[in-house]
């Protein structure tokens, strides 16, 4: 589908036109990407060779976001779930934490069919997200920036959102190193602006630095998660049904454990009865 998106839809009350992206800020990202550059290409083929294994169709995935001054543009990603994956669960959720105080957790956060093998721990690690390094040489993205957000949560946006396209999307953020999926999507909004009002270099190189442990915080969340899961299903035999008892239930559970307690102490009563005779027959 082809995505059609005018300056003229965001409010000139917010989004400056005269904004631009500091000179820095470009010289910084390309510093990164060359330095690290030894590092990505191995990861990312293996990456890639890894989803071609568990997953048939292709190995990136694309979409549409909106980008600085509501630019769009297409956003890149190693493909974590399944082929024609569909996404309307996804907006739906979306819809419902941008109109609520809730803590914007991910919608796979508790588990998702749609993930193909390994995509969540992708995900949970940020490596879905290297390809989004070509963006950043094409100057549609930077290292650090607010989440590019799709075109859906666009249409949903109030004027004061906009403020935030005021700055480069980024791979990690303001946002993501602080609090993230704890914080509602109110909350996010405001980081982002903040970060548009007053990015500077210093403030890159921190959020850079505080991106690793919270990118490690989240990968030992998703393995603990896996190994919760995989423990649960050990503890349960396949094709196994456990029921659940309510009140009823185990009341009769109750009933049933003091009715067989009482037999057995009348069996136990007749039958040292019964030794009793016999022994006396004998004498």
């Amino acid at each position: 589908m082809e995505l059609k998106v005018s300056t003229e839809l965001v409010s000139i009350d917010y989004v400056t036109a005269e904004a631009q992206i500091p000179k820095w800020k470009r010289a910084l990202d390309a510093t990164c990407i060359v330095l690290a550059l030894p590092l990505i290409i191995p990861v990312a083929l293996l990456i890639a060779l890894l989803i071609k294994v568990v997953s048939r169709g292709p190995v990136l995935f694309k979409q549409e976001r909106i980008g600085f001054l509501g630019r769009p543009f297409t956003l890149f990603k190693f493909r974590t779930m399944k082929q024609d994956a569909e996404s309307g669960s996804h907006q739906e959720y979306l819809k419902q934490l941008m109109n609520s105080s809730t803590p914007m957790a991910k919608l796979d956060s508790k588990g998702d069919s749609r993930l193909i093998p390994l995509g969540g721990l992708l995900r949970a690690t940020g490596l879905d997200e290297l390809p989004q390094l070509l963006n950043v040489l094409c100057g549609e993205m930077s290292i650090v920036g607010p989440r590019p957000c799709t075109l859906y949560e666009y249409d949903n946006y109030l004027p004061w959102h906009t403020q935030r396209l005021n700055a480069l999307p980024g791979l990690s953020g303001l946002w993501q190193v602080s609090g993230k999926n704890r914080t509602t999507f109110e909350q996010m909004i405001q980081m982002d602006i903040y970060y548009a009002e007053n990015q500077s270099l210093w403030m890159d190189l921190l959020i850079m630095v505080r991106t690793f442990p919270v990118l490690a915080s989240q990968f030992a969340e998703a393995v603990k998660k896996r190994l919760r899961v995989r423990r649960s299903a050990a503890e349960v035999p396949s094709g196994r049904i456990v029921p659940l008892e309510g009140p009823a239930q185990r009341q009769s559970s109750a009933r049933k454990s003091f009715r067989t307690c009482k037999e057995k102490k009348w069996q136990s009563r007749l039958m040292l009865e019964s030794s009793d005779v016999d022994t006396g027959a004998r004498t």
